[in-house]
Protein backbone atom coordinates (compact mmCIF):
# COMPACT_ATOMS: atom_id res chain seq x y z
CA UNK A 1 0.00 0.00 0.00
CA UNK A 2 1.54 3.26 -1.15
CA UNK A 3 0.08 6.41 0.39
CA UNK A 4 0.54 9.95 -0.87
CA UNK A 5 -1.11 13.27 -0.05
CA UNK A 6 -2.39 15.17 2.96
CA UNK A 7 -1.83 13.21 6.19
CA UNK A 8 -0.81 10.15 4.17
CA UNK A 9 1.14 8.74 7.10
CA UNK A 10 -2.18 8.23 8.91
CA UNK A 11 -3.33 5.98 6.03
CA UNK A 12 -0.07 4.06 6.35
CA UNK A 13 -0.61 3.66 10.11
CA UNK A 14 -4.26 2.66 9.66
CA UNK A 15 -3.46 -0.09 7.17
CA UNK A 16 -0.63 -1.36 9.38
CA UNK A 17 -2.95 -1.47 12.41
CA UNK A 18 -5.74 -3.20 10.49
CA UNK A 19 -3.28 -5.86 9.30
CA UNK A 20 -1.99 -6.38 12.85
CA UNK A 21 -5.51 -6.53 14.33
CA UNK A 22 -6.62 -9.02 11.66
CA UNK A 23 -4.27 -11.57 13.21
CA UNK A 24 -4.95 -10.78 16.86
CA UNK A 25 -1.71 -8.86 17.39
CA UNK A 26 0.24 -12.06 16.72
CA UNK A 27 2.60 -12.92 13.89
CA UNK A 28 1.15 -12.13 10.49
CA UNK A 29 1.42 -14.99 7.96
CA UNK A 30 3.88 -14.10 5.20
CA UNK A 31 1.24 -14.29 2.46
CA UNK A 32 -1.10 -11.96 4.40
CA UNK A 33 1.44 -9.27 5.28
CA UNK A 34 0.72 -5.82 3.84
CA UNK A 35 3.80 -3.68 3.19
CA UNK A 36 3.02 0.01 3.53
CA UNK A 37 4.90 3.16 2.54
CA UNK A 38 4.02 6.82 2.61
CA UNK A 39 5.42 9.53 0.39
CA UNK A 40 4.44 12.77 2.08
CA UNK A 41 7.37 14.91 0.96
CA UNK A 42 7.57 13.59 -2.59
CA UNK A 43 5.71 14.66 -5.70
CA UNK A 44 2.84 12.44 -6.80
CA UNK A 45 4.85 11.35 -9.83
CA UNK A 46 7.49 9.76 -7.57
CA UNK A 47 4.90 7.96 -5.44
CA UNK A 48 3.25 6.59 -8.57
CA UNK A 49 6.62 5.53 -10.00
CA UNK A 50 7.39 3.72 -6.74
CA UNK A 51 4.01 1.97 -6.80
CA UNK A 52 4.44 0.92 -10.43
CA UNK A 53 8.09 -0.16 -10.37
CA UNK A 54 9.20 -0.90 -6.79
CA UNK A 55 6.20 -2.15 -4.84
CA UNK A 56 6.26 -5.92 -4.43
CA UNK A 57 5.32 -8.65 -1.99
CA UNK A 58 8.00 -11.14 -0.98
CA UNK A 59 5.80 -14.22 -1.44
CA UNK A 60 2.70 -13.20 -3.43
CA UNK A 61 2.72 -12.10 -7.06
CA UNK A 62 1.01 -8.73 -7.44
CA UNK A 63 -0.86 -8.75 -10.72
CA UNK A 64 -3.01 -5.64 -10.37
CA UNK A 65 -2.72 -2.10 -9.06
CA UNK A 66 -5.68 -0.31 -7.48
CA UNK A 67 -5.52 3.48 -7.48
CA UNK A 68 -7.77 4.98 -4.79
CA UNK A 69 -8.22 8.74 -5.13
CA UNK A 70 -10.02 10.41 -2.21
CA UNK A 71 -10.74 14.05 -2.93
CA UNK A 72 -13.55 16.54 -3.20
CA UNK A 73 -12.48 17.07 -6.82
CA UNK A 74 -12.58 14.57 -9.65
CA UNK A 75 -9.04 13.65 -10.65
CA UNK A 76 -9.51 10.23 -12.19
CA UNK A 77 -8.24 10.97 -15.69
CA UNK A 78 -5.23 12.94 -14.49
CA UNK A 79 -4.31 10.22 -12.01
CA UNK A 80 -4.60 7.47 -14.61
CA UNK A 81 -2.50 9.48 -17.06
CA UNK A 82 0.16 10.17 -14.40
CA UNK A 83 0.30 6.47 -13.49
CA UNK A 84 0.54 5.53 -17.15
CA UNK A 85 3.67 7.62 -17.67
CA UNK A 86 5.25 6.72 -14.30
Amino acid sequence: MVAWGTNCSSWDDSVDMANIEEFGFKEIPQDKFVMTTWHEDQPLSEALWFAKHNAFHPSVALGHTLLLHISAQDGEQGLLKAYGVA
